[in-house]
C-alpha cells in the first residue's frame, strides 16, 4: 500500500512563492510517472502538473500554470517536489500528490491528507 504524504503549503501573498514536497513510501517510485493535483472549494480535483516516470525527462502543466509552476522528483529519496512562482489568488487549493497514469492522467493510489495553499492579501 503506497502512503503519500504532502507538505509545504501555507498562506502566501500574490505573486509569492511556495515549494510543495510529496514523500511517497515503497520501493515503486521510480517505475511511475507522479502528478500534483489540486482541489480548490466547490470544485473538482484536478491535475496541474505532471512528471514522467524514471528521470523524468517528460513533464506536462495545466495551461494556467505554465511558467509559474515546476515539477521535479528525486528518486533516491522518494520525492516530488512542485515550485509554485509567482502565486495568484486562484492558485488557492488543496494541493495533493499521486502515482499518474501518464496516457489517462488518473490518479493510482489513495489519496494523502493534502496541504493547503492560500493565496491571500
Amino acid at each position: 500500500q503506497v502512503q503519500l504524504v504532502e507538505s509545504g503549503g501555507g498562506l502566501v501573498q500574490p505573486g509569492g512563492s511556495l515549494r510543495l514536497s510529496c514523500a511517497v513510501s515503497g520501493s515503486i517510485f521510480s517505475m511511475y510517472a507522479m502528478g500534483w493535483y489540486r482541489q480548490a472549494p466547490g470544485k473538482q480535483r484536478e491535475l496541474v502538473a505532471v512528471i514522467s516516470s524514471g528521470g523524468g525527462e517528460r513533464t506536462n502543466y495545466k495551461d494556467s500554470v505554465k511558467g509559474r509552476f515546476t515539477i521535479s522528483r528525486d528518486n533516491a529519496k522518494n520525492t516530488v517536489d512542485l515550485q509554485m512562482n509567482n502565486l495568484k489568488p486562484e492558485d488557492t487549493a488543496v494541493y495533493y500528490c499521486n502515482l499518474n497514469n501518464w496516457s489517462t492522467g488518473r490518479e493510482l493510489a489513495s489519496w494523502g491528507q493534502g496541504t493547503q495553499v492560500t493565496v491571500s492579501s
